[in-house]
């Protein structure tokens, strides 16, 4: 049995020494994603529905360099800056989701790496 790092061009770099996602057999173990736009290297939008969108997408490019995709999604981790932001970050993940409904634990953290930064997201997958 091995694991594997996983790595996209098509990512923000890392913002500490880990890899934005392992992957071990089936399995793809994908690091909290905050809301930056790898084009830019810029946080996107101020407010949780835009950053949550964003986290998604960073999600949806380290599933998919694994042979995944949102659709194979086990469980999310979702950590906001502010509980009273969840409605607007569910409603982003609703979104993306569809009617794919993962197991999610969702909490306020006190802080989270990034000046803005709103949501960080990570997640479970499976390759099919």
């Amino acid at each position: 049995m091995t694991h594997r790092p996983i790595h996209s061009a098509n990512l923000p770099k890392p913002v500490g020494p880990y890899s934005p996602g392992m992957g071990f057999e089936r399995l793809i173990f994908v690091s909290g994603q905050g809301a930056t736009d790898p084009a830019t290297g810029q946080l996107v939008g101020s407010d949780p529905a835009a950053q949550t969108t964003q986290c998604l997408e960073n999600v949806r490019t380290i599933l998919q360099a694994a042979g995944s995709d949102l659709q194979y999604v086990l469980r999310c981790g979702v950590f906001l800056l502010d509980m009273k932001e969840f409605t607007q970050m569910n409603g982003a993940y609703e979104r993306a989701f569809g009617d794919h409904r993962p197991a999610r634990t969702t909490i306020q953290a006190a802080a989270l790496p990034g000046d803005g930064l709103r949501v960080e997201i990570d997640c479970i997958a499976y390759r099919p």
